[in-house]
């Protein structure tokens, strides 16, 4: 190749990283995150996907404009704020949690959607298979149901005496039956009898947990569902007060005083959806982007709550957790 010739295609090739820059520099890119709370811990995970899409590339208010919208709890306002965003024409939507899912899905069969902290998004019909979604969406799922035979587990571990549990779920989401017909298969072979609490409600919770805690040696099993985060306080506070030992699906219980929780990393789910935002915004579809499980599960105990409640945690127990609090 001539010299002249060579310099020439180097120059050309040197230009095409700045012409793709300069082209997704054109047009302004619009992302719309609809969260179900507001509240720090959510705030933590939003932070943590802004700065996972700093690293690759998108910074908001240069290259992309983030519409952020907070329900706090309410599936009115979830309702409301998925309407609004569409009214927008984002490019992606970025959905956490099964209530904010409902909403977005109902919504638009187009727009393409990233979910984090959804459960059974294939039993739900959001998408056709894990591994080939299909449609518009795809995402980051909580959990194998598997997970909830753990919890029962891990309440007779720590509460060796325990002959009860009451399982507070969603019974109108998929997650709430898929999670308590496998706590329900597990308990006999752990000597427990389970009852449940299904509306989630205030007024219901405390009336259910006071009538339940009026005999002894029972546990709580707190299954995931945005309405129990909406009453965390309160769940914890009851457990508390009755002294009842309490699993947890996330370590936001046992951070406010609850006993012992075992979940995915949410950190993870929210850097995986900026990773899958980032993809399609550079052109790739969901259909084939894979829906993901965690890959890792914490275990958090707080030895501060199991010395109020009497308890002593196994050496083997301790062994395994991922964090202690209190100790």
């Amino acid at each position: 190749m001539k010299r002249r010739a060579f310099i020439k295609l180097a120059a050309t090739a040197a230009a095409w990283p700045l012409a793709a820059r300069a082209q997704q520099a054109g047009r302004m890119r619009r992302v719309a995150v609809l969260m179900p709370f507001d509240n720090p811990e959510q705030r933590t995970n939003h932070e943590a996907f802004l700065q996972a899409l700093k690293q690759l590339g998108w910074v908001d208010g240069q290259n992309v404009q983030i519409e952020n919208r907070w329900a706090k709890g309410e599936t009115s306002l979830i309702r409301k704020h998925a309407t609004d965003v569409l009214a927008l024409a984002p490019d992606v939507i970025v959905v956490v949690g099964n209530a904010t899912m409902v909403a977005v899905s109902q919504a638009t069969r187009t727009v393409p959607i990233v979910f984090s902290q959804v459960a059974d998004p294939v039993g739900s019909g959001y998408v056709k298979t894990m591994a080939r979604p299909g449609g518009n969406v795809t995402g980051f799922v909580q959990f194998d149901y598997s997970l909830s035979g753990k919890w029962p587990e891990l309440l007779k571990q720590i509460a060796p005496n325990l002959t009860r549990a009451v399982v507070l779920r969603d019974a109108n989401i998929p997650a709430g039956i898929g999670q308590f017909a496998i706590i329900e298969a597990v308990a006999p072979s752990l000597g427990l009898e389970v009852s449940v609490i299904n509306e989630l409600d205030a007024d219901n919770i405390e009336r259910e947990i006071t009538d339940f805690a009026a005999l002894p040696n029972g546990g709580l099993i707190v299954t995931s569902s945005a309405l129990s985060i909406s009453h965390l306080e309160l769940i914890v506070a009851l457990a508390a007060k009755y002294k009842l030992p309490a699993v947890y699906y996330r370590r936001y219980y046992v951070d406010r005083g609850g006993l012992i929780s075992y979940g995915y990393d949410i950190l993870q789910q929210f850097r995986g959806a900026a990773d899958y935002v980032d993809r399609i915004l550079r052109g790739a579809k969901p259909s084939d982007l894979p829906v993901q499980a965690p890959n890792k599960y914490d275990l958090v105990i707080n030895l501060r709550t199991a010395k109020a409640l009497g308890l002593t945690v196994p050496l083997t127990l301790l062994a395994r957790a991922d964090e202690v609090i209190g100790g």
